[in-house]
């Protein structure tokens, strides 16, 4: 097999498993709400509590999962746990959690943040982080197989409600057994020795905790931090109650909710293209850029959705979520790469940027949700957008600048920064 062939045949196992990751997600999670309410019959504070506690054990074992892989570099252990732990999805699901929440609400609860956490809120950030390594590692680009999880959960979503409606244990086998066939794809992806070889993605110098400390310490970390507190938390925490507001554009909610699954649909279709665009957007004109142009689409779509009442404009700007995800996730890759050490990697992803998120979703999301009652979804939007529009213009001044691009006399061209900050060893 030459070299070119091997790199293929690597490119399409990490796809597939992205895709198998995602497509197990999707399965059971995307209706994971409904079930907690017409299946389980958990009153909306209770369900509110479960959420809480959910994104409490995220923020908790996403930075341990980002330490442990900048610990073990590529090896892939970490991800087969990942996977046996989807593959007890359905026996969970029935046998343990459902009861608990049942009978012993707060220990069923706390028991399912751990389980879900274990095995989607980190596991999903560790697979994404793993498979930005991969790419890098062969020379591939992150979105070009990111964006088979994003066919993977559209593919998941255009069945499972059915299958919810006949019985929520079907989309819980679907996912423990599409969860084998993950495992099995991991286990035939084969990290190439030349990769690994003098490259420049994986550190020979494993993390130790006094470079966590450093990473803390380090501006750079806290800027960023500040852009995803200003412009991430106002693009996810609005999305998570967006389903009821677009239902009442529309004359009856079951119209509505028709809408806004096939509209979800054509969101994850945007979400895959962009995911192939993209990231010669951001290699052309640099991550900070992108992160700043993602700021900008997040405030345009949060006040357009606040100054329409026209059904069809609303169901023109809910795909563009698809744009600003893939905008964010490349974007926020290829700056973490070009700024911080590699030896922190995915550490500074699953803590600076997935653990900040669900740090937005517990300290944002409820007075969001008060402002919703008080002063409407409208005025709210309005806030919300005007305020990652605030913060973008804020980041344009304290992100750190990119790297030069191909052309350094190009007016577009960035201005050459300064090396990444090494951490500190013992």
């Amino acid at each position: 097999m030459n070299a070119s062939s091997s790199v293929r045949g690597a490119q399409y196992k990490m796809s597939l498993f992205i895709f198998l990751y995602f497509f197990t997600w999707s399965s059971s999670f995307g209706l994971y709400a409904l079930w907690l309410s017409q299946k389980v019959g958990l009153d909306s504070m209770t369900i509110g509590s479960v959420f809480a506690i959910n994104g409490v054990f995220a923020v908790i074992l996403k930075p341990v999962y980002g330490y442990i892989m900048d610990k073990i570099g590529m090896s892939k252990w970490l991800l087969y746990f990942v996977c046996a732990v989807s593959a007890l999805m359905a026996p969970f699901f029935i046998f343990v959690y459902q009861p608990l929440l049942q009978s012993y609400a707060m220990a069923g609860i706390i028991i399912g943040a751990m389980y879900l956490s274990l095995g989607w809120y980190a596991g999903v950030a560790g697979a994404e982080s793993y498979t930005d390594r991969f790419s890098r590692l062969y020379g591939l680009e992150f979105g070009r197989i990111r964006m088979w999880g994003s066919l993977g959960w559209a593919a998941a979503a255009s069945i499972s409600g059915v299958l919810f409606n006949l019985t929520p244990m079907a989309n819980f086998v679907l996912s423990s057994v599409t969860s084998l066939l993950m495992l099995g794809v991991l286990i035939s992806l084969k990290i190439g020795a030349v990769q690994l070889r003098n490259n420049d993605v994986i550190s020979d110098d494993k993390i130790i905790f006094a470079d966590v400390i450093m990473l803390l310490k380090n501006r750079k970390f806290w800027m960023f931090s500040l852009y995803v507190a200003g412009v991430a938390w106002m693009m996810f925490i609005a999305e998570q109650q967006f389903p009821r507001y677009f239902v009442s554009f529309f004359s009856t909610t079951e119209q509505g909710n028709a809408w806004y699954g096939y509209l979800s649909t054509v969101q994850s279709g945007m979400e895959f293209l962009m995911m192939m665009s993209v990231p010669w957007l951001v290699n052309r004109y640099g991550a900070k850029r992108g992160l700043l142009l993602c700021g900008c689409v997040v405030g345009a779509r949060l006040i357009a959705c606040g100054l329409t009442s026209d059904p069809v404009m609303i169901s023109i700007i809910k795909p563009l979520y698809g744009v600003e995800i893939a905008l964010l996730l490349i974007s926020v890759f290829k700056y973490i790469a070009e700024h911080f050490d590699k030896r922190v990697n995915a550490t500074m992803y699953l803590l600076g940027y997935q653990a900040m998120i669900y740090v937005g979703s517990i300290v944002v999301a409820p007075p969001a949700g008060y402002l919703y009652d008080k002063i409407g979804f409208e005025h709210t939007y309005l806030l919300m957008g005007c305020c990652a529009l605030l913060f973008t213009l804020i980041s344009a001044f304290t992100l750190s600048r990119c790297k030069a691009t191909r052309d350094e006399s190009d007016a577009f061209s960035p201005v050459r920064d300064t090396t990444p900050v090494e951490p500190a060893r013992q």
